[in-house]
């Protein structure tokens, strides 16, 4: 399996706003995002740091569904 890429928070957020996910607010250095689906609604906070920590990152993937390659090198 290979290596998650050093991202930031901005770069977490284009990723997700690729794949359907929209910035509702911010407080502070965290970006809420939200994708609306059908009865549901997934709602994934981003810190908006120079570089995310790993664990930080596979919450965030586990949070959203989305495959782990988008975060890959």
């Amino acid at each position: 399996m290979p290596k998650l890429k050093l991202l930031s928070g901005m770069a977490v957020c284009a990723i997700l706003a690729q794949y359907g996910f929209v910035a509702v607010r911010q407080r502070g250095s965290h970006i809420v995002m939200q994708k609306k689906t059908l009865g549901s609604t997934i709602t994934v906070p981003v810190p908006n740091h120079a570089e995310l920590k790993t664990g930080t990152l596979l919450s965030i993937i586990r949070q959203t569904g989305l495959s782990r390659s988008l975060f890959e090198s």
